[in-house]
């Protein structure tokens, strides 16, 4: 083992490995829902924070740590991350209460939030320039994979046996990471001493929690004024912390203003937020209409996705390797402009009855497109950053990619629920003039509570009233599944019309990008070559 201690593939496997475990439970949990009510006697509004705590407390703390790996080391800092969220799904996973399991999430999240600045730092640290893209590749594909590795891994899991076992199989995935870690992972840091901004870590983290509080919950609290108030406040510390941040410039900032004097980084932090825009897009409506149109189960709705991210995954490093020789723009620009034309092909062909095969071609265009993504992205937001900056770049950009994963949830999750609304209002009117007029206005009624239901799309029941005759009640079973299912399609196509232009519009942003490979071998230093970092092994 000692002869691999630094090899760059076996740290980006170790990282990688870490990396995804975070990503996983960020999406896996959702599935075990209905069995997390069941089992722990919980409260919708509790499953939700089960969900929604992790989310908070890992964008809220992402910059920070990511210039604690800078003060303190990204190894350090790393090896303790994996240590409290391998630590924190044990006690997921033994909790007997709702209070105890959100506890537990939120340090899962804190655990995250420690670790996933430092893998981007540490491959920057570890591999020369001209391999850099394809490694950034292999990392920005663990993203992609994680996505539908959550709700398969997790449906699997929940259907053999039960909820419990989404955190426990974290347990043998964390302890493999800390041995590797340990064993691998050097020891990358840089001979200036660093200190921490705690005015600014205590703004940025204040501003943070308030913004993502108020868009995870603000459509299940309807906007109301207390949820004004916290966008409001969260305004008001951006200001606060931004004037902080600026007499700070030459003291260590916890944001460094000069990452975004990089025309390059800027327009990535921009597309990144898009880019998680459209995989909520992609993933939100498409989950429910494979599962509540098309009645498969999420084990099998994941599967259906399975052949799109694992071309996405393969290609991903190609496509990082291909941006370090030829330059990021067309590459990024190609990438989104299939991720959308997958998306919109997916809208056109949505229906009722269709089958899983029918629907690859676009889920595969799409596939296609994430894969020539997200390694260039980041390979071309890095490429100017001096190691210095590694950790408070990191933590920079994967708190906009965060950011852009609360704001697509809520602005798809919103726009979904809106269209559902007048939908299945719609087609249970359409369907109600078939019906005899003393069940017409209840059963309008029940697709209108359906439809302002705290989950989206929940089926309404359609119960036929005691004494019905078998006739008229199983004409109205079949309505009800009728205006149920269309109305979810003709919810879904205008739903996902917001997605794909967020990402249109990160496609022409690329057009400002600069970079443009490393194809000469006389192409002059960057700031990465200047300043070494020191590796302690």
């Amino acid at each position: 083992m000692r002869r691999w201690r630094g090899n760059p593939w076996a740290v980006l496997l170790t990282l990688s490995l870490g990396f995804f475990m975070t990503l996983l439970d960020l999406t896996a949990v959702n599935v075990a829902i209905p069995s997390l009510m069941n089992d722990l006697d919980a409260s919708l509004d509790e499953v939700l924070w089960v969900v929604n705590v992790y989310i908070l407390i890992l964008a809220a703390l992402l910059i920070t740590c990511g210039r604690l790996g800078d003060v303190f080391g990204p190894r350090t800092m790393f090896l303790a991350g994996v240590a409290l969220f391998t630590a924190a799904s044990l006690l997921c996973a033994v909790a007997r209460d709702p209070a105890q399991l959100i506890a537990a999430r939120a340090l899962q999240g804190l655990g995250a939030a420690a670790l996933a600045p430092q893998t981007m730092t540490i491959i920057i640290g570890t591999f020369p320039a001209e391999r850099r893209g394809a490694a950034l590749g292999v990392w920005g594909a663990v993203a992609g994979v994680a996505t539908i590795a959550g709700p398969v891994l997790g449906g699997f899991l929940v259907s053999a046996d039960g909820w419990r076992w989404i955190f426990l199989v974290n347990l043998p995935i964390g302890a493999l990471v800390l041995a590797l870690a340990a064993a691998l992972v050097p020891d990358v840091r840089h001979d200036a001493r660093h200190r921490l901004d705690v005015p600014g870590v205590v703004l940025a983290t204040a501003t943070l929690a308030c913004l993502t509080f108020a868009l995870t919950e603000g459509e299940r609290y309807e906007w109301n004024a207390w949820i004004w108030t916290l966008l409001a406040a969260s305004v008001l510390l951006l200001a606060a912390f931004l004037l902080h941040q600026r007499t700070r410039q030459h003291r260590e900032p916890l944001l460094p203003f000069a990452l975004f004097r990089d025309r390059d980084y800027a327009v990535m932090g921009f597309v990144s937020a898009t880019v998680q825009v459209g995989m909520l897009g992609l993933f939100l409506p498409v989950m429910i209409y494979l599962q509540s149109v098309l009645h498969f189960s999420a084990l099998q709705a994941g599967l259906v996705m399975a052949p799109a991210m694992i071309l996405s995954a393969v290609l991903s490093p190609l496509a990082g390797r291909t941006a370090d020789r030829l330059g990021g723009k067309y590459v990024l620009m190609t990438g989104l402009a299939l991720f959308a034309i997958g998306m919109a092909g997916l809208a056109a062909l949505a229906d009722t009855g269709r089958t899983w095969w029918e629907l690859q071609p676009p889920l595969v265009v799409a596939g296609i497109g994430i894969g020539c993504v997200f390694g260039p992205m980041v390979t071309v937001a890095m490429f100017n950053v001096e190691p210095r900056m590694a950790g408070a770049a990191s933590g920079v950009l994967n708190t906009i990619r965060q950011t852009g994963t609360i704001l697509g949830s809520a602005a798809v999750g919103a726009l979904l629920q809106n269209r559902l609304a007048a939908s299945l209002h719609t087609e249970a009117a359409e369907r109600a003039a078939t019906l005899p007029p003393d069940v017409r206005a209840r059963f309008i009624a029940d697709f209108d509570h359906a439809s302002t239901g705290l989950e989206i799309g929940a089926r309404p029941s359609a119960t036929p009233p005691p004494g019905t005759p078998p006739d008229l009640a199983d004409h109205l079973r079949q309505a009800a599944a009728s205006a149920y299912e269309h109305g979810i399609v003709d919810a879904m196509v205008p739903t996902l019309a917001l997605p794909i232009a967020v990402i249109a519009l990160g496609a022409l942003a690329c057009l400002l990008i600069r970079h443009q490979g490393t194809r000469a071998p006389s192409a002059p230093k960057t700031p990465t070559t200047e300043t070494p970092a020191r590796t302690h092994k």
